[in-house]
């Protein structure tokens, strides 16, 4: 046990889970005692996960801090974990948030506490063992097994319809997952046919000879797993509802972090591990991030709960990030990996920000509020900071990310690029109607009047978020440079040949560099 635990990256995932478990022996009747015990778990996570950001090596390409031990050796899996750059900033995002959605629980949950904070507790092991599994059985199973401690937080802590949300969530995601499980069975199986080992070694399956007909398929497959956890367009439909009904510390990790599993398969598996399925599919799958961009924004700006205008917007947000993922190109790809730490800040104090209005009045309708600016000066400051964030002020951390994808973009797909803008400007709008109603908007509620501004706790809660909003904005190149390398790889391992001509469009004018 302590050769597991003396590797950072497998500490990261056994001290949540055993955390978890140690909840199981506080009685109920402590709800204190529960809180505190999760959140000191998992603030010792993090600090395991900032030993883990200082003894990284940004200038190597390979993947760093591995461990690999034999699981079922005779059908060659393994417990293999291993970071590079984009799984480093994938596992701090997590690790950040978690304490974060925790300490934001404290006044929100009443019932059934400790069955709580263990569902958070394994949610948080099973997302970082998504982000550092090198072999494909061990990524498959934390894969699903996140989908139970989420299934649970939306079906028994969250709104009025949390049970269909719950199971349309579950039903969604497994649906996919089970066509990603096939395609992961074919692989290994060619794999073996060819050299006759097993193994489910995601570094060692890079490269395996396919044909062009097995490469499509093989991508189709999980390429509609991924899909549908972004989400991307048409796939989304679960993600409204499951945001509206989830606790406030669900929407928050759902959007900071689940969604950017989705992105994360693409950049480790599904273009590497295909790469003239992913040539074939690229064009297509921008056109979806695209649509999904303008569709999100315009969604969004129809919307009057508050809660499901951000959730709309995580549509237009990761749809751009799709846009630079499969643009193979290093400043769009460098973008969306910056844009998924981006989004996950920016959404997840969004979300934190509507629940401490619905905490205060049990509403989130935008209609009900207004005069904020008065009774809540505080809030009304940190959400403009937020707002502001999410539209891509220069200045804050969204700008960045977003500037990076389209110039990136742009080289490859110019007519998708310069539609992804409509979409940048509709988030303005969208974003800013939302501001001043509730903000400056007539009082039309004398409760307004009488409403606490942040408490102690919820500036503990908030303040990580605005400094790193900030900072990123100003100085994003550490995380830049932390990225680079596993973005060029990523390039290089996509054998990007030339992209198929949708019919009727021209998607590709040149290759930037790589005329």
């Amino acid at each position: 046990m302590m050769e597991f635990l003396s590797n950072p990256l497998s500490a990261l995932i056994l001290l949540p889970a055993a955390a978890a478990l140690a909840l199981l022996a506080v009685p109920e009747r402590n709800g204190a005692l529960l809180k505190n015990l999760a959140l000191l778990a998992s603030v010792l996570v993090f600090a395991v996960s900032v030993r883990l950001y200082l003894g990284f090596d940004p200038s190597l390409a390979a993947m760093q801090f591995q461990l690999d031990r034999p699981w079922l050796p005779a059908y060659g899996i393994h417990y293999y974990l291993g970071i590079d750059g984009i799984s480093l900033l994938m596992i701090l995002l997590t690790t950040l948030l978690t304490p974060i959605a925790i300490l934001a629980s404290f006044n929100y949950i009443k019932e059934a506490q400790r069955a709580y904070y263990i569902c958070l507790l394994f949610l948080e092991a099973s997302m970082i063992g998504v982000f550092a599994a090198l072999d494909l059985f061990a990524f498959y199973l934390f894969w699903e097994g996140m989908l139970i401690p989420m299934y649970f937080l939306i079906g028994v802590w969250g709104g009025p319809r949390r049970i269909y949300a719950a199971l349309k969530f579950f039903i969604y995601t497994m649906a996919g997952s089970v066509l990603m499980l096939v395609a992961i069975l074919w692989l290994v199986s060619a794999r073996h046919a060819i050299d006759g080992v097993w193994t489910f070694s995601i570094p060692a399956l890079y490269g395996t000879p396919l044909e062009h007909q097995a490469q499509f398929w093989l991508f189709a497959a999980f390429a509609l797993a991924f899909a549908v956890k972004v989400p991307l367009f048409p796939f989304h439909t679960w993600l409204p509802d499951a945001h509206v009904e989830a606790p406030t510390a669900g929407s928050v990790l759902l959007a900071g972090v689940l969604l950017k599993m989705g992105v994360y398969g693409y950049l480790r598996l599904a273009v590497p591990l295909f790469p003239q399925g992913a040539a074939e599919f690229a064009p297509w799958l921008a056109v979806l991030g695209v649509t999904g961009i303008i569709y999100g924004s315009l969604v969004a700006w129809t919307q009057r709960d508050m809660k499901k205008l951000v959730a709309y917007s995580s549509v237009a947000h990761l749809g751009i990030v799709i846009l630079g993922v499969m643009a193979f190109e290093p400043a769009a790809v460098a973008g969306a990996v910056l844009q998924m730490v981006n989004h996950g800040l920016s959404t997840g104090a969004l979300f934190l920000l509507v629940g401490v209005l619905y905490e205060r009045r049990h509403t989130r309708m935008i209609e009900d509020y207004g005069g904020l600016a008065k009774s809540m000066p505080m809030f009304s400051v940190v959400l403009m900071i937020v707002m502001l964030s999410s539209i891509g002020l220069p200045g804050l951390n969204g700008f960045v990310g977003e500037a990076l994808i389209l110039f990136g973009s742009f080289k490859v797909y110019p007519w998708l690029a310069g539609a992804a803008v409509a979409g940048v400007i509709l988030s303005a709008v969208y974003m800013l109607g939302m501001y001043q109603a509730a903000v400056f908007g007539p009082l039309r509620h004398t409760e307004n009047k009488i409403l606490p501004d942040l408490s102690v706790r919820e500036w503990l809660y908030l303040a990580p978020l605005l400094l790193f909003i900030v900072l990123i904005g100003v100085r994003p190149n550490p995380l830049l440079k932390l990225a680079m390398p596993a973005v060029n790889n990523y390039i290089t391992m996509s054998q990007r040949q030339t992209a198929p001509v949708l019919p009727g469009i021209s998607l590709s004018v040149g290759r930037g560099e790589e005329k």
